[in-house]
Formats: C-alpha cells, sequence, structure tokens
C-alpha cells in the first residue's frame, strides 16, 4: 500500500515513515523542512519539498494516489502556543483543513492524525483515558482538539475515516540508530537534559520541588518514538480494516518525574549535569499520565522500548556521535 506522510522528515514524523517502509509500505514523505532535516529521509522512501498551505503542490502529490495519509507536520510548543495564537492557527488549524480538503478531493479514504493528550487539560482523574473531559488548558491542545472535532465531521459527511494518536511526550530515537537528526530548539526535557550533559547548555532549571508527588517535582509521560510509529502504523491498519475511524490515548500509565530522569541521566551518561531549583511555573500540574488500555484492546499495542534506560540511552548515543563527528551541537 501507499502511504504519504507528511512531516516526515520530522523527529516523530521519520520515525513513522520508517517504521511504514519496514512494514512494506510504499512511503512518500511531503516535508518544508522548516523543522524536519534532510538527514531524516531515507533513499527508498520518495521525497517532495512542499508545504501544507501550498494547495497545488499538495494536490499534485495527493492525485497520484494513495492509500492513507499521515499528518504529523504542525508547531507544537505548549507556552509559544500562549504567545503566539495567530501562528497556531495558521499552521494547524488552517494547515490541517488543507490536508483534509485535499485529501478528500484525491480520494485519499483514511487519514491518521498526530494528536496531544493536551487536548484533556489539567487532569481530572488519572490515567487519562479517552472519556476524559477535554479542556485543553493552552492554545496548542486547543487546536489539536479542534482538528479532531472537524475530522469527525467529515467521517460524518465525506466518509472520510481517521485515526487520532494522542500522547505527551515523544522521546527516545530509533533503537537501530537509523535516525540521527536532532530537533532544532527543542523544548522538551530530555533534550535539554542531554545538552546539559554535553555541556552545551551550563545546567537546567528543574521548576518546583515542593509538588504532591513522590519526589516533589513533576510527572510527565514519556513514550518512545519506536513505540509511538508502531502504534501510528497499527491505528492506520485498524482504521483500513475495520472501515471506522479511532481515537487512542498512548501513555506510560505511570509517569517519570524530573528528578527520575536527572538521575537516571547522570547514570547512564557518566556526566554530572548541574541542576537547580528553581519556582514552579505557572500552569504546570503535578502529574499528567494516560492510559493505553484502549489501544491495548483494539491495536494490540504494548509498547517495548519505553522503559526509561531504554529512552535515555537511545538518546544519548544520537546527542553524543553528534556532539563529537560536529565539534558541538
Amino acid at each position: 500500500m501507499k502511504i504519504l506522510v507528511i512531516g516526515g522528515a520530522g523527529y516523530i514524523g521519520s520515525h513513522v515513515a520508517r517504521e511504514f517502509l519496514d512494514r512494506g509500505y510504499e512511503v512518500t514523505v511531503f516535508d518544508n523542512l522548516s523543522t524536519g532535516r534532510e538527514e531524516n529521509l531515507f533513499p527508498e522512501a520518495g521525497f517532495v519539498h512542499g508545504d501544507v498551505h501550498d494547495g497545488e503542490r499538495l494536490a499534485g502529490v495527493m492525485k497520484t494516489g494513495f492509500d492513507g495519509c499521515v499528518h504529523l507536520a504542525a508547531l507544537k510548543a505548549a507556552g509559544d502556543s500562549m504567545l503566539n495564537p495567530e501562528a497556531y492557527s495558521v499552521s494547524n488549524i488552517c494547515g490541517t483543513i488543507s490536508v483534509i480538503n485535499h485529501a478528500v478531493a484525491n480520494g485519499i479514504r483514511c487519514l491518521l492524525f498526530s494528536s496531544s493528550a493536551a487536548i484533556f487539560g489539567n487532569p481530572a482523574y488519572l490515567p487519562i483515558d479517552e472519556e476524559h473531559p477535554k479542556e485543553p488548558e493552552n492554545y496548542y491542545g486547543f487546536t489539536k482538539l479542534e482538528i479532531e472535532r472537524i475530522l469527525e465531521w467529515y467521517d460524518r459527511l465525506k466518509g472520510l475515516r481517521f485515526a487520532s494518536v494522542r500522547y505527551f511526550n515523544a522521546a527516545g530515537f530509533d533503537i537501530n540508530g537509523r535516525i540521527r537528526g536532532l530537533e532544532r530548539n527543542p523544548g522538551n526535557l530530555l533534550p535539554i537534559v542531554m545538552e546539559a550533559a554535553l555541556g552545551v547548555r551550563a545546567g537546567l532549571t528543574v521548576f518546583g520541588d515542593d509538588y504532591p508527588t513522590r519526589d516533589g517535582t513533576c510527572i510527565r509521560d514519556y513514550v518512545h518514538v519506536n513505540d509511538l510509529a508502531a502504534a501510528h502504523v497499527a491505528a492506520f491498519e485498524y482504521v483500513k480494516k475495520n472501515d471506522r475511524s479511532l481515537s487512542v490515548n498512548l501513555g506510560s500509565e505511570q509517569g517519570v518525574s524530573v528528578l527520575e530522569m536527572l538521575d537516571a541521566a547522570r547514570r547512564i551518561t557518566g556526566r554530572p549535569i548541574t541542576s537547580q531549583i528553581g519556582p514552579r511555573r505557572a500552569g504546570d500540574p503535578p502529574c499528567l499520565f494516560a492510559t493505553s488500555a484502549r489501544a491495548r484492546e483494539l491495536l494490540g499495542w504494548v509498547p517495548k522500548y519505553s522503559g526509561l534506560d531504554t529512552l535515555i540511552e537511545s538518546t544519548w548515543n544520537v546527542y553524543l556521535k553528534a556532539f563529537e563527528e560536529s565539534g558541538g551541537l
């Protein structure tokens, strides 16, 4: 089958493209390379340099015929979305509407959407399941929720089947070392820890150590990007087989605290990794983690690589090699 992966040169997108290739799919990547990297492209996959807002170019690719489309091209920094909602409206909402409309117009009947557990907002209970109230706390989460609602209408009105795959933090790098392009301007904890381990950063700040958690620091959900990629493929195959749309949460079901991440990183890298305790950040809930019960039931999805040591080791291997090869990041 033929799959179009929009945003397939990015961090998550390249792993998703690789997983589809490994499963025998014919893959074409569509990416504007604004955050994606050329080194994340694979010679056995087709590549089209283009933007989702360029309707003519997008339509030109889609009309060549695809069994499905994976959409991963979006802005994703929650804090930035509160400062620049205009950019997130254009990129996430308008960009996705462009993808949806061109998919429908060109006979693509299945769209796989990279969503986010940010659609739920502060947890009313844990772990967060699919029925949890959807009250996003940031504009990024709002854009993802609006897209899910739009997809539900297109399912009803146009017969476009979709899968919304929701998760908090993708982490780690390809277990087999085939993907080495680092994220540009990373905002998540683990890449920041890696930069501190390499001395690229002087250190990092832990925002609060007085939360009602097991060690006083915030607990967050991390799922290995290889496991996420496998879930994307499984979700696509479920929708194609059953001709019905699907929304699933992907989570660790227990989470990792900031101090646990730091302690494990110091042990695995052998580096001191300087840190200091700072004040809490406004709007940071103590714990955020999701359940994967529905994904296990419907997709048979069980994460294989999401243990803390594997998350850190696979990331450290890539960061250390990049640092050694370039003399810096």
